[in-house]
């Protein structure tokens, strides 16, 4: 067992809760789990969504490819460890009765983003299920920052969740369905210097009231987030969803770092860790 993972380990022995440790052995996206699978498809029935006021755009096979959307196509080998994951987070939610979910990592490009993309992609494939995935990173992007909407999904939205904590839009303008069925997404928009300040604010906190209590458990939120140890953001957002699935980058992120994320998440609904780009065998 590595260092990293022997800290992941403790980490969690330490806080003392139910978050498991889900290994990530591919270099893109493979995902080894220690639960076994549960399957709630039967307990809910199918929904068909006809949008009216969202946008619909429908995105060619070979720009999600491109864009590592990679849940919507069989011929990734990696697509069951996908649906394990996805598997495992539903399963702890519906224990807790929760529908809400953030997705962060101890650094920048540690894969968070394309964990959170590939997540709830997998999930809105589930007939019973619809997703929302909002793009709540709102630093300021460089060439190595990825915007899911543009950069994954390959749109040109250029309005988000940023317009509208600024008071410039309203949510219904702001969102899109990419030809997914079931999928719907709230991009970021642009960069905010007082990004803390406005996702902290009295209209974040009921824009959250309202679409975690419009569709129920029906409905997935999952807020794709900054990196704990480079800003407030994760932090503030984590008072608003019923769980967190922290993304560690195997030989980059220190036990140290590791250490520090996991004391800042301390009392926080960690539900999960995936260690990220593990090249190391399996003990």
């Amino acid at each position: 067992m590595s260092k990293l993972k022997k800290a992941l380990e403790k980490a969690k022995e330490t806080r003392g809760d139910a978050g498991q440790t889900l290994i990530q052995r591919d270099r893109r996206s493979g995902l080894e789990a220690k639960r076994k699978p549960m399957d709630f498809s039967t307990h809910r029935p199918e929904i068909n969504i006809a949008y009216s006021d969202t946008k619909i755009r429908k995105i060619d096979d070979h720009v999600l490819k491109k864009g590592k959307v990679i849940s919507l196509f069989h011929e990734f080998d990696n697509i069951d460890q996908i649906k394990t994951l996805r598997t495992q987070i539903l399963q702890q939610l519906n224990e807790i009765g929760g529908n809400s979910l953030l997705v962060t990592s101890a650094h920048p490009y540690e894969g968070k983003t394309f964990t959170a993309i590939n997540l709830g992609v997998s999930i809105a494939q589930e007939l019973n299920r619809t997703v929302l995935l909002v793009d709540a990173d709102l630093r300021k992007h460089n060439k190595h920052h990825k915007d899911f909407a543009n950069d994954f999904f390959g749109t040109d939205m250029k309005e988000g969740l940023s317009n509208y904590l600024v008071g410039q839009a309203d949510i219904p303008d702001l969102l899109m369905n990419p030809g997914i069925e079931r999928l719907v997404l709230l991009p970021s928009g642009g960069p905010l210097p007082n990004s803390a300040e406005l996702l902290g604010s009295p209209r974040m906190t009921r824009l959250v009231e309202d679409i975690k209590s419009r569709y129920s458990n029906d409905r997935i939120i999952i807020f794709d987030s900054s990196s704990l140890l480079n800003c407030a953001d994760p932090l503030i957002l984590s008072q608003y969803v019923d769980g967190i699935l922290l993304i560690v980058e195997h030989e980059r992120t220190t036990e140290a770092q590791l250490q520090k994320a996991m004391e800042l998440l301390k009392e926080k609904p960690v539900l999960g860790t995936v260690l990220n780009k593990n090249k190391s065998k399996v003990d």
